[in-house]
């Protein structure tokens, strides 16, 4: 038998150890999925550069206390299946507009053709705008989910094709285009061509094999998807801001510590901001791959532009008011754009 004061001394340590054990219990690293579109490649996917990011400032800023885990390429589902994901469950995700509009289709809005004149304004717009404050608060009502950020996938968008030369709305007449959403086809009917919704992975085959004639991402997206390998033609219109939106679970982080939270979201701030500054330092070296690729460049002037301007906005407004959206979301984004340009 153990004497008084072995006995003591063993259940001091059985103590001692269990105690350990429920401190680092409380302290074990929480981990949490992140979910997002395109490769895991720095140089072709600017949402990954955002991720990654993210994933070191996190860890870095809470000691290790909250770990993100990395799925890109859509690992864990297509866009709607990831929004349900982190509605019901408490992971991170990088949507698009493909799923973030059955949610809160006011955010169409954000995407009136000719909304801004470069990056500045676009991020002043989502950084501080009545407009955006208002969607990031339906987004919460309506499903739980936070609306953290909004992360740029590549600059703006431009029009390619295979078929000829785009340079004014007259020259989409007859010509078929991949759509990401219905804002899209619509924006593609203003200039006389149809467009049809595809997914992502399916565009690279669509243009292919003529299912589409043509299609508009940013130029990063278009190096990502090797589509200048199926399209001839890239019309550098600056059609919209590209953009993708980081959520997240809203009762997860509600759940957090302050210090947690705290972290992280200065973490979400300056990934995004490094993530920018990364991306538009490269957008002239992406659009001169591309030429050297054997792309046809079009740099519209600025009387092109207007044209463009002047077709697409009112069509597209139009459209968003069949939509049953709200006047109102249309006014306080053209305020805060400071649009004085909108051609009636």
């Amino acid at each position: 038998m153990k004497s008084p004061r072995a006995f003591a001394l063993s259940s001091l340590t059985a103590a001692l150890l269990a105690a350990g054990t429920l401190a680092g219990q409380a302290h074990a690293a929480t981990t949490v999925n992140l979910s997002y579109n395109g490769a895991p490649d720095a140089d072709k996917n600017a949402v990954h550069v955002f991720a990654t990011h993210l994933k070191e400032l996190v860890e870095e800023k809470t000691d290790g206390e909250l770990k993100l885990k990395l799925y890109a390429n859509s690992m864990l589902g297509e866009e709607q299946e990831r929004m349900e994901q982190t509605m019901n469950s408490p992971s991170l995700n990088i949507a698009s507009f493909a799923g973030m509009s059955p949610l809160v289709p006011e955010i169409f809005v954000s995407a009136i053709p000719f909304l801004f004149d470069d990056f500045d304004a676009a991020r002043t717009f989502f950084d501080e705008g009545e407009y955006w404050q208002a969607v990031e608060g339906d987004l919460r009502e309506r499903a739980g989910v936070e609306l953290l950020a909004v992360v740029e996938e590549g600059g703006f968008l431009a029009f390619t094709n295979n078929e000829k030369p785009i340079s004014s709305p007259s020259d989409f007449e007859d010509l078929r285009f991949r759509a990401m959403d219905p804002s899209q086809v619509a924006l593609y009917e203003a200039f006389g061509a149809s467009g049809t919704p595809i997914p992502w992975t399916e565009v690279y085959m669509a243009l292919k094999t003529g299912v589409a004639d043509g299609q508009m991402n940013p130029p990063m997206y278009i190096i990502l998807g090797s589509l200048y390998e199926v399209q001839d033609y890239l019309t550098l219109a600056n059609i919209q801001y590209s953009d993708q939106f980081l959520v997240g679970n809203g009762a997860m982080i509600d759940g957090w510590e302050e210090s947690m939270r705290e972290a992280f979201m200065s973490s979400v701030d300056e990934a995004n901001e490094m993530a920018r500054e990364r991306n538009e330092s490269r957008v002239d070296e992406r659009i001169a791959f591309l030429e050297e690729q054997g792309m046809e460049v079009i740099r519209p002037s600025e009387e092109e532009l207007a044209a463009f301007r002047k077709q697409g906005q009112p069509a597209y407004i139009e459209w968003l008011g069949e939509q049953d959206i709200d006047p109102a979301y249309i006014d306080m984004a053209l305020e805060d754009a400071g649009m004085t340009h909108l051609v009636e």
